[in-house]
């Protein structure tokens, strides 16, 4: 299975049954290495939210593709009523497809939609994050959210290979945070998102890496540039 990363919080994943995107925020992206035309064929887009860092081009990328966005049901109405193809879930419900099994989590984040006009909020229901099974091993990634104390129960109750954890602080957690969320989820390993995006969202990743080795050593931080591929 093999990880690519394409800037901001948007992950690639393909494995031997399929290949996903994950809040796929391209276009407008400055540290994007892909651009949504780049993608012909996609089993399926996950997005945590509706804010437009997240949502990005997912609505485009399934009409291209004729991949559903699978997503909280709020937010599956609008992309559905969009053109979009979707699949509906919500939290704490999970769903066997193709490719692999989806599990949808908290997270203690927004998830509303700005109207074309700038004028108005869209109601975009719960944000969430993804468990995901993929050839038997377990990822997880946070999405947008600030740390909570289930991060404890997600550990214990699923072998966490990967966890791709946000340290933008501001909208998210911020590095201490991050080091403490994966104290409780206990991955392999840790690759951090969500940062040096935009400067509201600056942070020193290696001061993340050093204190992750250093309060967290069983789990193995890694830091990914757009367009850098991990293999797990």
């Amino acid at each position: 299975m093999r990880l690519h990363f394409h800037g901001h919080a948007c992950f690639e994943i393909e494995g031997v049954e399929g290949r996903i995107l994950i809040d796929p925020f391209l276009s407008g992206n400055p540290s994007a290495t892909v651009k949504p035309e780049d993608f012909t064929h996609l089993d399926a887009i996950l997005v945590t939210h509706g804010h437009d860092d997240h949502l990005g081009d997912a609505i485009e990328l399934s009409k291209q593709t004729g991949a559903p966005i699978i997503c909280v049901f709020e937010l599956a109405h609008y992309c559905k009523s969009q053109g979009a193809k979707t699949h509906a879930m919500h939290i704490g419900g999970k769903h066997q497809f193709p490719f692999g099994l989806v599990k949808l989590t908290q997270a203690l984040h927004g998830s509303g939609i700005i109207s074309p006009d700038g004028e108005t909020m869209i109601y975009g229901g719960l944000a969430c994050g993804f468990l995901i099974q993929m050839e038997g091993k377990w990822l997880y990634y946070a999405g947008d959210t600030g740390l909570f104390g289930d991060m404890e129960l997600i550990g214990r109750r699923y072998p966490i290979e990967v966890a791709m954890l946000p340290i933008g602080d501001n909208f998210v957690m911020g590095v201490e945070e991050a080091v403490h969320a994966s104290q409780l989820l206990r991955p392999k390993v840790v690759i951090p998102m969500h940062y040096n995006t935009f400067p509201v969202i600056a942070q020193d990743v290696e001061e993340f890496l050093h204190l992750l080795q250093r309060r967290v050593p069983e789990s193995q931080g890694k830091a990914l540039k757009p367009g850098d591929l991990y293999e797990v």
